[in-house]
């Protein structure tokens, strides 16, 4: 009787000693990696889980231990994992790095995606998304007066052209589309000119080339070129038919153009769309329309400044058959409408 006491005694006494070491541990293991105060700025990705980023906070020395961070994001199963950057720190520790993961107020950096083609209303939705404006806001306030000319004194790119009252949107066609990273707190002026900065920084590249057309034109023509193409490589040859109208009075009759005016873009047109009084609708208007319809991106930027050397007047995408990705190109009409025809089942 009294060797199994000891026994008991002994079993008992190891089972505390492993409780304490492992609580000792445990505590080591989710404390802070220093003492001292070493600010990190920590970017979360959509989609990202608690778990997931244990490797991340590890590479940045914010934990100790991946084991036991997971230790305790599974026993206290933290919530709320926003995406964005938070400023964490080297002294914080497992417990208040998870506090302040779950506050989303607690991020500082915010992200929004402007996509090729689209927009200047849907920019001003993308941002209102993640900032405390409204879409409302910031069209007003890219209309200001004070701001356009603010602009046209500190961009080479921007002119006078955009002061023309037929313009929709002064601003149009203007923001590069590209990921942004914004502060939480950015003034709707530090946003426009971030973007505005891209923009600048694209043009630039391609400056010392931009001799026939103004910026604005070049702009006007890419967002026409960005709605027609269907691939990277339609575009320079897309350019150049439009530049070919141009250059012989021919109406440059772009459906781009032409959904902008009645903000609706569809597959096929009434007879009262093609009518329609508006200087972006260029079935009705010579030349090119008052302003872009929308953010070009650099292939099609690119695609006016150096089009293609080709002598068609035409072309045709084949928007009803998903898998073609093709287009077609013709000098005369009369070839144009055999190609209608043949892959659209009608004349154009």
């Amino acid at each position: 009787m009294k060797k199994f006491v000891n026994i008991y005694i002994f079993v008992i006494t190891i089972l505390a000693i492993v409780i304490v070491v492992s609580c000792v541990s445990y505590n080591i293991g989710i404390s802070p990696t220093t003492k001292e105060s070493n600010e990190v700025s920590f970017y979360v990705e959509e989609n990202s889980t608690y778990l997931s980023i244990a490797e991340q906070l590890k590479e940045k020395n914010l934990i100790r231990s991946i084991s036991f961070y997971k230790m305790f994001v599974k026993i206290f199963n933290p919530t709320n994992l926003q995406k964005g950057t938070y400023t964490l720190n080297t002294n914080m520790g497992v417990k208040k790095i998870v506090e302040t993961l779950e506050d989303s107020s607690n991020i500082n950096v915010i992200s929004f995606v402007i996509p090729e083609g689209k927009h200047i209303t849907d920019v001003a939705n993308y941002i209102s998304e993640v900032t405390n404006y409204s879409s409302e806001e910031l069209l007003n306030y890219w209309q200001s007066e004070d701001l356009i000319n603010k602009l046209i004194d500190k961009y080479w790119f921007i002119t006078d052209e955009i002061k023309n009252s037929s313009i929709r949107y002064s601003l149009e066609g203007y923001f590069f589309p590209a990921t942004y990273e914004i502060f939480k707190d950015s003034s709707m002026e530090e946003i426009t000119y971030k973007m505005l900065d891209k923009m600048d920084e694209i043009l630039s590249k391609y400056k010392n080339d931009i001799k026939d057309y103004s910026v604005h034109e070049i702009l006007t023509l890419a967002s026409i070129v960005e709605h027609e193409a269907i691939l990277d490589e339609d575009r320079p040859k897309i350019a150049r038919v439009f530049l070919n109208r141009l250059d012989i009075g021919m109406k440059l009759q772009s459906c781009a153009t032409l959904g902008y005016a009645i903000n609706e873009w569809k597959l096929t047109y009434t007879n009262s769309d093609f009518a329609v009084d508006s200087l972006y609708n260029t079935y009705k208007y010579y030349g090119l329309p008052v302003g872009p319809g929308g953010m070009a991106g650099e292939e099609s930027i690119k695609a006016v400044i150096y089009p293609d050397d080709n002598d068609y007047l035409y072309f045709l995408a084949n928007v009803f058959d998903a898998n073609a990705n093709k287009t077609y190109y013709s000098k005369t009409y009369s070839e144009h409408q055999q190609k209608c025809l043949i892959y659209l089942g009608y004349e154009c």
